[in-house]
Formats: structure tokens, C-alpha cells, sequence
């Protein structure tokens, strides 16, 4: 069955040319298609030149946006001790130790980055199931499994994103909100390229990006000019 495109949807592909655009070009057209009825998000996808099935090819790490994601971050928290006051002091939404662990087992799911120190792991790992799938399971690669964390939390609320290809290849990841002024998507956008530039696995061999498309929550796909981008300096704003 052929899934039905929209009116709205139509007329907004018809504003976005078959081409790579510049990336500032690319981001204020982004700005122009989103017109949805709720405040969209700017969102990334990146296809890249790795089979994430081997494991020297695959791609899990963090960007912290200097611009922060324009969003209200949930952080819970499982840990024991003095570290359960170190989170709620930094903010934490949700803190506990087994208690917490069972909620998650029962549904909760009333968060949106999920931090654990490493004593309490043992206990965590059989929410894998559970997590995984969301890609909220804790870990030391995504800086969700750590001792600090009062410095974890505030990382992840002033911006901090984990992300990681899927098993085609493509990181899906959002860099701010599509209100955002075209300099500070942009310069989102170059932190999340030079992250993944400075993550390329060991196993990925030949051309490493294929290619680049921003959008909208509900917008068309706009093909970003992979090299204009990487050529970028660092303080683009």
C-alpha cells in the first residue's frame, strides 16, 4: 500500500531542488518548510560508509551542542549512597537505586537520558531488553555509565546528545529546534559532523560520508553539500 503524502507535504517538496545545497542555504530552507501546527525540530541524517554488523565498524558517541537541543531534558538516575544526593542537588528528574530499576521494569519510562554509576550496573543490565531498543540503556561509550554525576547531568541538559548508527548505517539524531536562528543550526550541524569525523571507526574503509539531509519534524529531506560543511571553520557562529 502506498502511504499517502499530504497536501502540505507536496507543496513543500516541491520548494527543495534535487541538489546538495550550501549549508547555510540548506538550513534557512529547513526554517522556510517547517510549518507544522507545534514547534518542530531540526533534525539530521547522516548516511555514512560503515556496516555497523562489525563490531570495528560501528558508531555510538555524544555531541554536546553549543547550542543546546531547545529542549526540556528528563534525566533519572540510578545510584546508591551519597551519590543519590549528588543527582537530586544537580537536578536529576528522577533518582533512585532498586526501586527505580523495578519502576523501569513495570513501564516507566518517564525520561529522556537514563545515568547510572558503575556499582550499581551489575543490577541495571537486566533492563537491557527493555532499554536497548529505545537506545536508553546506560553506558560508558555514551557517557550515561559514570561516577560524576552531577557533571553527566548537566552535560545532558545543557545539550549533550548520545547517538549511534543504526544497522544500515545512517545516524538519525536531532541538533536543535527548527525556531532556531540559521547560525546556531548551523553551528550545531558542524559540532555533530566534526563528532562523527573524530568517531570514525577503525574498520570503515573508503569514502566515509555518503551523504547529508536536514529536515523538519514534518518537513521534506534538504541534501546538505557534505564537503561545503566539513570545509566550514569551527566558530561558523
Amino acid at each position: 500500500m502506498t502511504k499517502k503524502v499530504s497536501r502540505r507535504l507536496r507543496e513543500l517538496q516541491e520548494k527543495v531542488e534535487d541538489r546538495a545545497y550550501e549549508p547555510t542555504e540548506a538550513l534557512q530552507l529547513l526554517k522556510e518548510t517547517a510549518t507544522a501546527r507545534f514547534p518542530e525540530s531540526a533534525e539530521a541524517h547522516l548516511r555514512l560508509g560503515i556496516d555497523p554488523k562489525y563490531t570495528d565498524q560501528q558508531l555510538r558517541t555524544t555531541v554536546a551542542l553549543p547550542k543546546g537541543t531547545g529542549q526540556l531534558i528528563r534525566v533519572a538516575v540510578i545510584t546508591r549512597g551519597e551519590k543519590v544526593g549528588e543527582a537530586n542537588a544537580a537536578g536529576a528528574d528522577i533518582v533512585g537505586s532498586e526501586e527505580l530499576i523495578e519502576d523501569i521494569q513495570k513501564g516507566m519510562m518517564d525520561f529522556d537520558v537514563l545515568i547510572a554509576t558503575p556499582d550499581v550496573m551489575p543490577q541495571v543490565a537486566r533492563l537491557g531488553r527493555l532499554l536497548g531498543p529505545r537506545g536508553l540503556m546506560p553506558s560508558p561509550k555514551g557517557g550515561t555509565v559514570t561516577s560524576d554525576v552531577a557533571q553527566a547531568i548537566n552535560e545532558f541538559k545543557a545539550g549533550k546528545l548520545e547517538f549511534r548508527a543504526d544497522r544500515t548505517g545512517i545516524v538519525h539524531v536531532l541538533f536543535g529546534k527548527a525556531s532556531f536562528p540559521v547560525e546556531d543550526l548551523l553551528t550545531n550541524l558542524k559540532a555533530l559532523q566534526e563528532t562523527v569525523d573524530r568517531n570514525r571507526p577503525s574498520g570503515a574503509k573508503g569514502r566515509y560520508w555518503r551523504s547529508i539531509y536536514v529536515s523538519a519534524t514534518m518537513g521534506p529531506a534538504i541534501e546538505v553539500d557534505v564537503s561545503a560543511l566539513r570545509d566550514l571553520k569551527a566558530d561558523v557562529a
